[in-house]
């Protein structure tokens, strides 16, 4: 079972990654359709949840995956409404949002690290 999860965890991390980095390559060929336009940055926030979702099947805690993926999402939705591309209504509440469970999720983080 350890195996299993540890070979998973390495190919969703694997294809996370590609997606941050090569969202249209990722698209051809899984796909055969090249990702434009706004299906990029969508492509990179689902490139950082299945990063995130191998850290937390690590070997560990999910409550460092889940850190990850937020800390990760807010610095690119803001990189996103810095940067001057599409932004929506609801763009700049999620960044607050988002860092705000970065904040309390590094101190439930913070204090299991001192209990453990």
């Amino acid at each position: 079972m350890k195996g299993a999860l540890t070979f998973a965890a390495v190919g969703e991390a694997s294809t996370g990654l590609a997606l941050l980095t090569v969202p249209a390559l990722v698209g051809r060929v899984l796909l055969a359709e090249e990702l434009t336009g706004i299906a990029i940055p969508v492509a990179r926030v689902a490139g950082i949840a299945l990063i995130a979702l191998a850290v937390a099947c690590w070997p560990g805690t999910p409550l460092v995956g889940m850190l990850a993926y937020s800390a990760a999402v807010t610095l690119y939705l803001a990189y996103l409404g810095f940067a001057g591309g599409p932004v929506g209504p609801l763009l700049w509440p999620a960044v607050v949002l988002h860092a705000i469970l970065t904040v309390l999720l590094a101190r439930a983080a913070r204090g299991e690290g001192r209990s453990a």
